[in-house]
């Protein structure tokens, strides 16, 4: 039986999201955080687990107001090109293939609060929504028989056809609210930086949204001015004074000659008429709609055509921060600083005309976030689902029945995983995204939002990145390397046995308490990339945005404390994104963002040799041209090193040789979120996918292994469903142990390489299987769904296992307090 100890005592502080964007076909989605941050979210062909495919570390000092996600071109991946504003009043762009943030327009000199992106080509619009017929963009009336209002959502859909009729601008143009109030145009190109077009006359006051027309011709802007040159005569008494001081203007700009059109006073109603009120956010609807979100608490709808008032609903308690359409564009979703999502949908009121009078109702409110809600987005990310999974479940269903009474009993004994997210993600469906101060992203479904609960995308957000050294030679005790931002700690590692109450079902646990050894901050406080510890504890590295850095830890004189000492690394070295020491700790091998693998020998603190990644043996000698890779693992007998991309391709390296031994192309188009050498076999790698799959290769012989031929199509569903991406694997120390422990933030499991594969029957291998690593879970205190998140697993031993958690609660506690609701206990 393996033994846990469980830690909670690290710090883990994620940063908050401060934009979302979707891609152009949208599948994907991009979250940027405080910290400079942005990550790129999809699910995986197969599967409908989100996965955190990339990480690209930008500027942590300028700030991200707004992203944008745009066609751009067939130079450029059908994605299209990713863009963020500043505070600082710069535009950047992220390149997801070099992971690496470029500035495409210097400061402008004032802040710039939102982009809008100008609808794209109709070309490519027309591709789009052929590919995404079957995915949700037209077919919404079809899964629309459940609503209560479902006699509007055909009129509405047919209004998502008028997107191929509009005349749209051919090259793609960037609207920007800018703090000076005036609203810039610039043209994306080909060029690395952004081509100025135009500005719109400058008004009093901010521009703090900004949006486009369905058809490109109209720019809509939310400014804070709302003073007439006659609101400072002395003739109007004080009181109309302040409430004219109150009233913000929307106003509808000619995108093409740039002169106003009209202006739409807003500020009546609400939370009530302060001197500050801010329109947040706008948006535009096909169906001829305006809405407004303000810092009243107000979400307006208005005819965009007149500039009259539809509708108003104040049922937000703060500042309205993002607005968000269904694809059909007959829901709107509002979100703000309450922590609430509230839906309102088109429905038309009864009337004896035709047509009747649309009026845009409210319809319910979810409210799952702790903190303020910064940012909305709309995704269609399930492109593909494993039909095959399906079949086989329905078969073990069938055998299911045909088992004995008791064995029925047993089964009912464990409470099921709860899936809710599983009964609604399907291919097609869009997915409503929410994110904001608590660190945290939620996915709900558009078309049945009041249904299902949402569903908790990133359970550990920026979770502390570690790593556990065995034994170490410099104390004969296990050291744990903790990655922060700005410093790196090694703590040593104590275990012992001790009762915890309150743990659920559990009223013992053993606990593991860690004593910091040294801490060591990064140069000017830059931000840490990557970090690396080696096997014997006396060497550790990491690397920021400047360069790589080698440190030597030590016992000082006398009875206790450390000395670290900081060891030379050859010149002009580039940052990395990943490192990793050889098992002897001879070597550190550098995955460098210019796409090489560099291996320097930590003695002479030369560089021995350089790898560059490719498809074909014969291409090593050519410029890289293959992604940055983002992970590697070494063997324990020192002859491999697989260097893996964010995009999960594998490179394995013979470093005996000094050459690249094999390619492996990625595994069903996924993501490999986890892997390693076992120690009892080190011919053998083993990864885990975003598809939530299970891959052992045969190195040295360049195939597939046997276990995985057999057994990686059929994983019970219990490994199949599992919640939350695989983050990691943790072997046993052992030469003679088969097993590996994988974990995601929210679940463990247990899978045994050394079953038998030669069973006939696959159903009959699934049953078998899954008895066995269910017997096997109950029998130790790693038992399915965990309490709180779980930062990493690793063995101390071979039966004693390190288990670092953290209550959620602890980390909410780290939080500023939410502007408009008080968390108890704080």
């Amino acid at each position: 039986m393996v033994e846990a100890y469980w830690n909670s005592s690290l710090d883990w502080n994620p940063s908050p999201i401060v934009a979302l964007a979707t891609c152009v076909d949208q599948s994907q989605v991009a979250a940027a955080r405080e910290d400079g941050s942005v990550e790129i979210w999809l699910v995986s062909p197969g599967s409908v687990g989100w996965h955190c495919q990339l990480t690209i570390h930008g500027n942590p000092n300028s700030r991200v107001s707004s992203l944008v996600w745009c066609h751009s071109g067939s130079r450029n991946p059908p994605s299209g090109r990713l863009f963020s504003s500043s505070i600082d009043g710069s535009v950047s762009e992220w390149d997801l293939f070099d992971l690496k943030q470029k500035v495409v327009l210097d400061s402008i000199g004032v802040s710039i609060w939102q982009m809008a992106a100008a609808p794209y080509n109709e070309a490519c619009v027309i591709k789009h929504e052929l590919q995404h017929v079957g995915n949700g963009y037209l077919n919404d009336k079809s899964n629309n028989a459940e609503d209560e209002a479902s006699e509007t959502s055909e009129n509405e859909d047919d209004d998502s056809v008028e997107l191929h009729e509009v005349s749209v601008v051919e090259n793609p143009h960037l609207a920007m609210g800018c703090d000076d109030g005036c609203v810039r145009v610039y043209i994306i190109t080909n060029s690395d930086e952004l081509t100025y077009n135009k500005s719109l006359p400058r008004v009093s006051g901010r521009v703090l949204s900004v949006t486009w027309s369905p058809d490109a011709t109209m720019i809509y802007a939310g400014s804070s001015d709302g003073r007439h040159e006659s609101e400072t005569s002395y003739n109007f008494c004080l009181s109309i004074y302040h409430l004219s001081q109150a009233l913000r203007f929307i106003r509808c700009w000619d995108a093409k000659l740039a002169h106003e059109i009209y202006r739409i006073t807003v500020g009546l109603g609400g939370l009530g008429s302060g001197l500050e009120l801010c329109i947040w956010s706008l948006l535009a609807l096909r169906c001829g709609t305006l809405v407004s979100g303000d810092s009243n608490g107000s979400v307006q709808f208005w005819d965009s055509q007149h500039g009259t008032l539809l509708q108003a609903h104040s049922l937000h308690k703060g500042d309205v921060n993002a607005l968000a359409a269904s694809p059909s564009h007959n829901r709107v979703f509002s979100a703000g600083s309450d922590g609430q999502v509230i839906l309102y949908k088109l429905s038309r009121s009864d009337d004896n005309s035709s047509k009747g009078i649309k009026k845009w109702v409210y319809v319910s409110h979810v409210r799952v976030h702790t903190h303020d809600i910064r940012a909305l987005t709309v995704a269609v990310p399930i492109s593909q689902e494993d039909r095959l999974a399906d079949e086989r479940d329905e078969r073990i269903h069938c055998k299911e029945k045909s088992a004995d009474k008791e064995a029925k009993r047993i089964r009912r004994k464990e409470k099921p995983i709860s899936f809710d997210y599983h009964k609604w993600a399907h291919l097609g469906v869009p997915m409503l995204l929410s994110a904001g101060d608590d660190t945290k992203l939620f996915a709900y479904s558009v078309q049945e939002f009041t249904k299902f609960k949402p569903h908790d995308v990133c359970p550990a957000p920026q979770r502390v990145a570690m790593q556990l050294v065995h034994n170490a030679g410099v104390n004969e005790m296990p050291l744990l390397l903790a990655q922060a931002s700005y410093w790196l700690d090694i703590l040593c590692v104590h275990t012992k046995s001790g009762s915890v109450t309150n743990m659920g079902s559990s009223s013992h646990r053993a606990l593991a308490t860690t004593d910091l050894l040294v801490r060591v901050k990064s140069k000017a406080s830059r931000k840490i990339i990557c970090s690396t510890i080696s096997a014997s504890g006396s060497l550790f590295a990491y690397s920021d945005h400047a360069k790589p850095s080698l440190f030597e830890l030590k016992r000082a004189h006398g009875r206790s404390g450390w000395t670290v000492t900081k060891r030379q690394l050859p010149t002009k070295l580039p940052f990395a994104h990943s490192m990793v020491f050889s098992c002897d700790s001879s070597r550190l091998m550098i995955a460098a963002y210019d796409r090489r693998i560099y291996v320097v020998d930590v003695v002479s603190s030369e560089l021995v040799h350089t790898f560059t990644p490719c498809c074909e043996e014969h291409d090593e000698e050519m410029p890289p041209s293959e992604p940055p890779i983002t992970r590697m693992y070494t063997s324990s007998d020192g002859q491999w090193l697989a260097a893996i991309n964010c995009f999960g391709d594998v490179h394995i390296f013979n470093l005996e040789i000094q050459r690249q031994h094999w390619f492996i192309s990625r595994m069903d188009g996924a993501s490999v979120t986890a892997g390693g050498f076992p120690p009892q076999n080190n011919n053998v790698l083993i990864i885990a996918t975003s598809s939530n799959r299970v891959y052992a290769f045969d190195v040295e012989a360049k195939k597939l292994g046997d276990w995985s031929i057999k057994h990686t199509l059929v994983l019970p569903r219990r490994y199949q469903e599992f919640p939350g991406e695989v983050i990691g694997l943790s072997f046993p120390i052992s030469s003679s142990s088969s097993t590996v422990i994988i974990y995601s933030a929210r679940a463990m499991c247990l899978i045994d390489f050394g079953l038998p594969v030669d069973q006939e029957d696959e159903s009959d291998l699934i049953n078998s299987q899954d008895s066995v690593i269910i017997k096997k879970l109950q029998n130790s205190p790693i038992n399915g769904c965990l309490k709180h998140p779980v930062l990493f697993v690793g063995h101390l031993s071979k039966n004693s296992l390190l288990i670092i958690d953290k209550p959620w609660a602890d980390v909410v506690r780290t939080f500023s307090a939410p502007v408009h609701r008080h968390i108890f206990g704080t």
